[in-house]
Order: C-alpha cells, then structure tokens, then sequence
C-alpha cells in the first residue's frame, strides 16, 4: 500500500474514532439556555398569573415579564459534540454538572428544593409589595425544614410555629439559631411551638392559636469544620397572614429568582395607572420581605430570553451586572438593590425620561 494512501486511511479512521468518542463518551457538563418568559400582569395557561380577592384592583398595560432558564436534566450526560457545540453557541452555556446538581443531587431533590424556594419566593413579592403600600400584615416564626435523622426529626414539624426557645421569645428566624447555639452539644433544648395543624385550623377559622405545646430536643454537633457547634436540624423562617387572598398562579417554574417581577406586578394590580407606561420590561432577582433585591443565576440567559420576546429594559439585580455584561442588542440592563429602586426606574421609563437609567454599563 502506497504510504500516502495508508495516511490518508489511518487519518480517516482515526478522524472516525475521535468522532464516536465525542458522540458516545460523557463528558460531565451540563447545559443551560433561555427558558419560558411570563407576563406577571398577563395571562399564563388560560389563568391569570396574579389573582387578587377582597381589595380593590386596577387595569394594567405592558409587560413585567419574569424570566427563567432551561437546563438539562440531572441524569442527563453530555457527550464531547453536544458540550462544544453549547460552548460555540451565543444562546446557550455550558458549565460543570455539579454547578447545577451539586453533592450527587437527584434530579427529584432539586425539583423539590427549587419548588421551595418558588414558593418561599412568593410570599416574600407579596410581604414586600404590601409593606411598599403600607398595608399591615402579619409574621410569625416557623420550622420551615426538619433535616432527615437529625435531632429534631419527629419532634418539630415544617409549619411549626416558634413562639420561644428555653422560655425566650422569638422575634425573628435568625433569633432560633442563635438560642440554639448558646447551648452544648448533647444537650436539651425547649421549643414553645404552635403545632402546624393548630395554626392552620387557627388561621382557618380566623382566631388566635388556643394550643402550645412545649418540646425537648437534645441538641447534636454541627458538621461544620472546626468548632461544633449545637444543632438540632431544622432551619427557621417566616410565615405569614395576608389582610386580602393574592394567589399566583404559574406551574413548572422553581426557585426564588422571580420574586422581583412578582413583587412590581402585585404593586401594578394593587395601584391606579400602569407601572409600565406600556413598555415592555423584564427582570429577574430575588426579593426579601423588607424590599431587598438578591442576584440569581443564569442571567446570561435570561437576557437573551427576555430580548428574544421583545422586551425593551432588563430589571437587573446589581450583584449580576458584572456577569451580565454581554448585553443582547436593543436591551437596556437597569441596576437595582431595591424595590424602590426598581419603581423608581419605571417611573422614569414611563415618563420617556431614560437617559439617567442606573444602567449596567454605566460607569
């Protein structure tokens, strides 16, 4: 065989071994692009996305669109072809498995934890879009996780209310971790708690709980490096009591990374005039019950999403302004840290008065 012809067939073979490795052996990535874009003022699935009963609405116009992000499922492998392709397309990126399904994540568990913090995501656009309007509502502290074999497991229940800790009132989540930790461990420690049924059946029937209950939970290390520290293995947060119903309505989407969007589109339906001025503006970041604006991931795509529907202004947390700076043509990223922040850029958006926007790119 002629030596140019056995190069050219040694290359060919080798040329198709490579193409079957990167078709066929995983590579251990994952993949995320634009998901779905909601109007949080608009309709979703034939429903309303926002329904609001027992206060007194107004129309609205243009868009507050929440954003969201696709990604591959956590049994999903990616082979060679499918990653370098991710990596060469504008509209996708690529990034280690364990960023998205961290510590060996069933896709199930993250299902559930993102549909959590949805939820944990709505109550807080509702506190922090009522308190924006001055409208009174009511919190408690609640056992929010119970953490599997720990401590706490069949004594303290996700929905407890806690009232104090060894008889000392609590007032906030973070007070329940720091009375925890005055303590050794291996041992006890006393929860006066509403029990979650009680509460309930009290918020039900429109009453003040009749029923505590004390319980004793022997305190265990923490697993944290260094100094252990007393837990019990729950995690605290806040509940809350609405004077009016505000039901959102949107199924398939998980994690906190709406309630910005949630939050404005609540204070829209709940105001006279339109927010938007009829713009077409999107967003995306988390939001506390006192107003606060948290970064998220993926914003990279959220943008590209948001454009791609049409959207004008791009409601930005400050935190991802630096990672957001490929900015899709014809989209204007808003800076925010705040509510206020954000209405105070719509108000100017509305106004046409633009071109003192805290923007992303500005210096």
């Amino acid at each position: 065989m002629p030596r140019r012809t056995a190069t050219m067939l040694a290359s060919t073979l080798m040329l198709i071994a490579l193409l079957c490795a990167g078709v066929f052996i995983p590579v251990p990535y994952a993949e995320m692009s634009p998901g779905p874009t909601v109007n949080t003022l608009g309709e979703h699935d034939g429903e309303p996305v926002l329904q609001i009963a027992g206060r007194k609405t107004y129309p609205t116009d243009g868009h507050l669109n929440m954003t969201t992000v696709r990604v591959t499922s956590a049994d999903y492998r990616m082979n060679l072809v499918e990653a370098v392709y991710g990596w060469l397309a504008h509209d996708t990126k690529v990034v280690p498995h364990d960023t998205l399904y961290p510590d060996g994540k069933t896709e199930e568990e993250s299902t559930q934890e993102n549909a959590e913090e949805f939820s944990q995501s709505q109550e807080s656009a509702k506190v922090a879009a009522l308190k924006e309007l001055d409208v009174p509502v009511k919190s408690w502290v609640i056992v929010s996780t119970v953490v599997k074999d720990a401590p706490a497991e069949g004594k303290l229940h996700a929905g407890d209310v806690i009232k104090a800790v060894d008889g000392k009132a609590v007032k906030e989540p973070s007070d329940v971790a720091d009375l925890v930790t005055e303590h050794r461990p291996g041992e006890d420690v006393v929860f006066t708690i509403v029990p979650a049924k009680e509460q309930a059946a009290a918020e039900k029937e429109k009453r003040t709980p009749v029923r505590t209950e004390k319980v004793t939970v022997t305190t265990r290390a923490s697993d944290d490096a260094g100094e252990k520290r007393a837990v019990v293995g729950i995690s605290a947060g806040t509940d809350h009591t609405f004077p009016f119903a505000i039901d959102i309505k949107l199924a398939d989407v998980g994690g906190p990374s709406a309630g910005l969007m949630f939050a404005l589109g609540i204070y829209d339906k709940l105001t006279p005039g339109s927010l938007t001025g009829g713009s077409f503006v999107a967003g995306t970041g988390t939001i506390d019950d006192e107003g606060e604006v948290g970064p998220i991931g993926g914003i990279e795509m959220k943008t590209v999403g948001a454009r791609d529907k049409g959207a004008e202004y791009f409601l930005t947390p400050a935190d991802n302004c630096a990672a957001a700076k490929d900015t899709p043509d014809g989209l204007t990223l808003v800076k925010v840290g705040t509510i206020d922040d954000a209405l105070d850029a719509l108000k100017d958006i509305r106004a046409g008065d633009t071109a003192d926007l805290p923007t992303c790119t500005a210096s």
